[in-house]
């Protein structure tokens, strides 16, 4: 553990306990990153393209990729039109995704994903930050994994929601040197990002 990250020193068996302090020391509460996760979830399909109105999920089913996409860019507009004075979207490459103008510790990156529960990285996540890197690879995380579109009229929903801290040493880069993901460590994924949706874990 990185000795200036807020679980150094910190046994296992506290690790979830830190998490809830962080998680409470942060200016957003739990209820509303959950409501703005959620609005900006159904803007996506709110909005239309183009005159002749077409919708996504209706005319236009996009792969996850790009609902992870709208989803980045949308959650830092959405806190930006709230709290104008308070939250800013990222503006260059030494940016969080969100940023908190008036403390930059409380600012967070997004990571979406897909899959029913897990969440995944860039294999440089699992590397240790340097100088010349951009931006820190530590901090807080809100980490969305959503449903895709199949072959049903369904539309995909939200299926959780996390919020918590992650230090790089968290993140396992894949082996093959080929490999560009990153996942997880058990201790992490269990203790180190709290469910917010949907079922809260706080």
């Amino acid at each position: 553990m990185p000795t200036n990250s807020p679980y150094a020193g910190v046994p296992a068996s506290k690790l979830l306990d830190t998490t809830r302090r962080l998680i409470g020391e942060h200016p957003l509460k739990a209820a509303e990153i959950v409501e703005v996760v959620q609005r900006s979830w159904a803007d996506i399909f709110a909005s239309s393209f183009g005159p002749k109105g077409f919708k996504i999920g209706t005319d236009i089913f996009p792969k996850p990729q790009i609902m992870g996409f709208f989803l980045h860019e949308l959650i830092p507009l959405e806190l930006a039109t709230r709290y104008p004075k308070l939250w800013r979207p990222e503006k260059d490459a030494s940016d969080k995704d969100v940023n908190f103008i008036p403390d930059p510790r409380f600012s967070f990156e997004i990571k979406t994903s897909s899959h029913k529960s897990d969440i995944f990285g860039n294999r440089s996540y699992a590397q240790e930050t340097v100088r010349g890197d951009k931006k820190s690879k530590s901090g807080f995380y809100l980490t969305v994994n959503f449903g895709k579109f199949g072959t049903s009229a369904a539309q995909p929903t939200l299926t959780r929601i996390r919020f918590g801290w992650l230090d790089h040493t968290d993140w396992i880069g894949q082996a093959a040197a080929s490999g560009q993901q990153a996942h997880l460590t058990s201790d992490a994924d269990q203790h180190k990002l709290i469910e917010l949706h949907p079922k809260s874990q706080l």
